[in-house]
Parts: structure tokens; sequence; C-alpha cells
């Protein structure tokens, strides 16, 4: 059920950057299914609000690991998919690194371009096997 409620966020993340609105505006008509259980709402919410509220620090962090693409220059599904793992990787100390790094790969081999499986999943790799020490020339700490 994770997998859905990953996609569901994926989707809100989505429609907020294509169309440059706060969350609050995307979630007024955006209806939640109806047969999630209460982990599901709460996990779901946690990913949208987190992502948005994190924004800058995540995008500094994907920056940082994306050299040579700039996040306007990646697909719209890749940035989003990017912004919702580094927010699992560094904030939702419940889920590893590994599941998160796999739940992104997955979803982008589903729903964006033939290479961004392998585009994700390189950023992502690179971003695990990094130092403490790198991270927090970033400004951030890294999950244990």
């Amino acid at each position: 059920m994770r997998r859905k409620v990953r996609e569901t966020a994926l989707q809100v993340l989505f429609q907020m950057d294509l169309r440059k609105k706060p969350l609050s505006e995307i979630l007024s008509v955006f209806k939640i299914p109806l047969n999630w259980k209460d982990d599901d709402r709460s996990f779901f919410l946690s990913l949208v609000r987190g992502v948005e509220q994190n924004l800058p620090e995540i995008e500094r962090i994907i920056s940082a690991y994306s050299l040579e693409w700039p996040l306007y220059r990646m697909p719209t599904i890749d940035r989003n998919l990017l912004r919702m793992a580094v927010f699992e990787m560094f904030y939702l100390s419940d889920i590893s690194v590994g599941v998160s790094i796999n739940e992104a790969v997955e979803l982008a081999k589903k729903y964006s371009t033939n290479d961004s499986g392998k585009f994700v999943n390189g950023i992502l790799g690179k971003l695990a096997r990094s130092s403490e020490t790198e991270f927090k020339s970033l400004g951030v700490n890294k999950k244990e």
C-alpha cells in the first residue's frame, strides 16, 4: 500500500510543481482515497507536507549530487521523485534508505522516461554512499 501512497504523493507534488501552487491549494481539490487507513493518510501527508516544508534544503542536496543536471532541466516526474526520496532519506527514520531508493527507481521506471530509473538511482545511490562530512558541508545531517 505504501507504493500507492507514494504514487499519490507524486501526483500531488507534480501538480504543485507544474502549477506553481502551494500544497494547501492542491490539497483543497484533491481527494484522499476513502479506502486508505489512518497510517496511509498520515504517511501521505507527511510526504507532501515534508517536501513542501523542507524544499530549499532538499533541492540543495539534490543539486549537489546532480551537477550536470540542474533541477529545472530534469523531467518534472524525476525532480519530484528525487524530492520525495531525499525527504524520506533525511527526515523519516522509520524507512530504510534502500527502500526509499528502490521505491523512487520503480516509480521512475513506471511514470517517466526510459532513462529515468537509472538517472534517479544514480543520484540517490551517490547520495546514499556519501559521508557525514559531505552532508555537513551542505548543512544537513545524515540519517543513520
